[in-house]
């Protein structure tokens, strides 16, 4: 066992399932991770069931946990509806009192932490409130809104600084993620599993269920991970941000014959759709599904998808008939530091989709 301990708040998102795995797959760190759930497919990660709202269970959690060298705070709070909340002060100070129930006693069991990842995104440069400069850049002034990433941002500030610069810290910001992880809200992935399941269930091609054509860019949750890892080592990543995308921009309907090709479908005519009004009242047929293929996803489609039909909804343009401003960051810092890996988009959904189908999380291709 290694020197390296890691520790992943948010284990059962989608960037903190694949971070704990990028992390998993080198022997010289032994990787903890923290969530209410225990995902499926951990491996040799350590899971341990908390709940960051209760300030009690994190001091006697936390507080025993020892040799703790690394901390990546992936950990989030929704709430129901998802979107609305951004733009509620009490969702950010919750977010906040998540990451301070956390933070007070781990720092003080662990004299010997190096580094803190902190999580945040796109958001930051005010792409949920009006048109966002592109490319977004790091280095400009932080954008004048609420946002739970700056009560976060700042009390990790005061923290690196209470600690006399004892540890480093870094900031990622990726753009729309897909990955591997369950019941995530802002992991498209298995809402459009189960979409293009229930289509193909009725008979249907994979019709494109959004509206404009809006060009933004994705990033492979693994691809996240390895930006994590990079940084959580590298001196060149110490008190810095970081944009990370897979280096190329998208059209998630641009994109759809290559993704009705991996679900083994025709594709269908443009068709809106919303997922989120549409989808949770098809729960039997997705249950029945399951049942007919013995797929070792959930019956129950919030412990599948989560609310991330509403994220499916909004990454699709459903109810746009105009093309938003492109939404685009530039990823050039991240490179110049010398973190240089991509991923084409097209082959993430592809390479994605198989995976969910290898797994038994959808159907087989072409059923």
């Amino acid at each position: 066992m290694g020197t390296n301990k890691v520790l992943v708040a948010g284990l059962s998102g989608v960037v903190g399932y694949a971070t704990a795995q990028q992390f998993a797959a080198d022997p010289s760190w032994q990787v903890v991770g923290l969530s209410r759930r225990k995902p499926d497919r951990l491996g040799r990660i350590d899971h341990i069931p908390l709940d960051l709202a209760d300030p009690q269970a994190c001091a006697e959690a936390l507080g025993s946990l020892q040799g703790v060298t690394h901390l990546v705070y992936a950990a989030l709070f929704e709430k129901p509806g998802l979107i609305p909340g951004w733009y509620e002060r009490d969702q950010m100070e919750t977010n906040l009192a998540y990451f301070r129930n956390l933070m007070e006693p781990l720092t003080r069991a662990n004299p010997g932490l190096r580094h803190v990842t902190l999580l945040q995104g796109t958001k930051a440069y005010g792409a949920h409130i009006a048109p966002m400069r592109a490319p977004a850049r790091e280095r400009e002034p932080r954008h004048q809104h609420e946002n739970f990433y700056w009560l976060q941002e700042d009390d990790l500030r005061q923290r690196h600084a209470a600690a006399g610069g004892s540890w480093s810290w870094t900031i990622v910001r990726p753009q729309i993620v897909f990955g591997e992880a369950l019941g995530s809200n802002m992991n498209a992935l298995p809402a459009l599993g189960v979409y293009a399941a229930l289509l193909r269930k009725d008979g249907e091609p994979l019709h494109y269920p959004g509206g404009a054509r809006n060009i933004s860019e994705a990033v492979d949750a693994d691809l996240v991970g390895r930006a994590i890892k990079w940084a959580a080592e590298s001196p060149a990543a110490a008190n810095e941000i970081f944009n990370i995308t897979n280096g190329d921009v998208f059209s998630l309907r641009n994109l759809w014959p290559a993704i009705a090709d991996a679900f083994g479908m025709p594709e269908g005519e443009e068709r809106p759709l919303s997922l989120a009004s549409a989808m949770p009242a098809r729960e039997p047929d997705w249950a029945a599904l399951v049942s007919r293929f013995g797929l070792s996803a959930p019956t129950s489609l919030d412990a599948f998808v989560g609310q991330s039909f509403v994220y499916a909804d909004a990454i699709s343009g459903f109810g746009s008939t105009e093309a938003s401003p492109p939404s685009i960051v530039s990823t050039i810092k991240i490179r110049q530091a010398g973190f240089h890996d991509c991923v084409d988009t097209e082959d993430m959904f592809r390479r994605l989709i198989a995976r969910f189908q290898d797994l038994g999380l959808f159907p087989p291709r072409g059923w």
